[in-house]
């Protein structure tokens, strides 16, 4: 059903009052007819194609942004994991690779390129350990560059000798980007149970059995959510508190659907998916936690915060769906800690803890989002907290992740600001206790009982 004018009207306001935006169009390209075993053949060809399918994309997300005058904050691109397309060449293969990528990405105006990845979660082949170990130079020496890792699936389990290496190759990034506050590791992100049709960075990539090119959309709206939330009479019950959440997520992903049909339309490409989960932003009024204290909690990381950030990831979820029938990606709440004003303002408090995080993680769309943490954290540590990650994912059938960032020079209580989307972190403590005899075990940790379902 097309969106009518009122609607249009309303979505509008809410743009210029509650912050709403289109977070993301993201442009998925296969390169896999791409491969060659020549590397200055794969570079050209790479770089030829998207130069030639994502020539109108910036264009057309900023004629829909016109016509419709809703913002979309990023344009970005996605492609076939690398690994896949360059299996067989050398780590130092890979960061030439991925300098052309960048190259193509300044050249076309988009924010992020990603799909500078790796899905191990039961073993690598060469390609996919030459990239891994690429990972740290390429991300040093890129802008727009996006990598992520699956390193275990519920049906697989956990690959425990990548998710160890990761730790190892999270520290390296970090080292590498060192006079950048580890910028490197705000691009590069670790999975369980990693969706092929994610238009959010870092963790976007263009699945295999996606169609060769397809429009992807993620949207925002913490603050709609928020208003309705805000609004709502303090002895409302959980059951009529959810209703207001599920109708302000309808109306939300009937616009993100329309605008992303739109921008598909004006390249002539499919459409795919409405990512529904709710990203917020460093500004004020744009947090998720924001909504979860107006759902009644003092702070962040009261007794209760998981329930209510279950119920707001399930609302949203059912709103959605109920808008569109082609929901997709992560889909419910992010809480990545820099990025949410109402995160940093708890965290600098002291309300939450990584251990916390951790415990609404197996509610929330992904997992451990933009997490700094003191630069002089063991790798141990790190792929330790991936493992954790990945046991909630495969235990709970959901997608989670790690987004870690030991920023060097910086301890716990200190700051770290990004600016723009990915804000100010603070450092969070994490716990320096010894690990490294179960991280090292290595092989492969089972798939849980719930993976078998054939």
């Amino acid at each position: 059903m097309p969106l009518s004018i009122e609607e249009i009207l309303e979505t509008i306001r809410m743009t210029e009052v509650e912050h709403f935006d289109i977070r993301t169009v993201t442009l998925g390209i296969d390169l896999r007819d791409c491969s060659s075993d020549n590397l200055e053949r794969l570079k050209k060809n790479i770089y030829d194609k998207i130069m030639r399918v994502a020539s109108e994309h910036v264009k057309a997300a900023r004629k829909v942004e016109m016509e419709y005058g809703i913002s979309i904050a990023n344009k970005r691109i996605s492609i076939t994991p690398l690994a896949i397309v360059a299996d067989g060449y050398h780590p130092e293969d890979f960061v030439e690779i991925a300098q052309t990528l960048d190259r193509a990405a300044e050249e076309l105006g988009v924010d992020y390129l990603a799909g500078y990845s790796a899905l191990v979660q039961k073993g690598f082949s060469k390609g996919d350990l030459a990239l891994i170990k690429s990972i740290p130079n390429a991300l040093s020496l890129t802008k727009h560059v996006c990598s992520s890792v699956n390193v275990a699936t519920t049906k697989a389990g956990i690959n425990m000798d990548a998710a160890r290496l990761m730790g190892e190759i999270v520290k390296a990034t970090a080292e590498k980007t060192a006079d950048r506050d580890a910028i490197g590791c705000a691009k590069l992100v670790v999975f369980a149970n990693a969706p092929e049709d994610n238009p959010f960075i870092a963790g976007a990539f263009h699945g295999v059995s996606e169609p060769e090119v397809v429009v992807n959309v993620g949207i925002s709206g913490p603050g709609v959510i928020l208003r309705a939330v805000r609004e709502a009479p303090e002895q409302l019950d959980m059951a009529s508190l959810s209703d207001r959440i599920r109708r302000m997520a309808f109306k939300i992903t009937r616009a993100g659907e329309f605008i992303g049909k739109k921008v598909a339309e004006f390249q002539n490409v499919q459409f795919g998916i409405v990512d529904i989960s709710l990203a917020p932003t460093p500004m004020p009024g744009d947090s998720v936690a924001d909504i979860l204290k107006a759902m009644g909690l003092e702070d962040v990381g009261a007794a209760g915060t998981t329930a209510a950030l279950a119920l707001l990831t399930d609302s949203v979820k059912k709103g959605g769906m109920m808008a569109t029938s082609h929901v997709g990606g992560m889909s419910g709440a992010f809480i990545p800690v820099s990025e949410d004003a109402g995160m940093i303002e708890a965290a600098e408090k002291g309300h939450i803890s990584i251990e916390k995080l951790e415990a609404m993680t197996s509610v929330c769309s992904v997992g451990l989002d933009m997490i700094a943490i003191p630069g002089d954290t063991p790798a141990s540590v790190i792929s330790g907290i991936i493992l954790d990650e990945c046991a909630i994912g495969i235990m709970n059938n959901k997608t989670t992740a790690a987004r870690i960032i030991p920023v060097p020079g910086k301890k716990a209580g200190e700051f770290v600001d990004y600016g723009g989307l990915l804000g100010k972190a603070p450092i969070m403590k994490v716990s320096q206790l010894n690990n490294q005899i179960f991280v090292n075990r290595g092989g492969q940790y089972p798939a849980p009982s719930r993976g078998q379902r054939n």
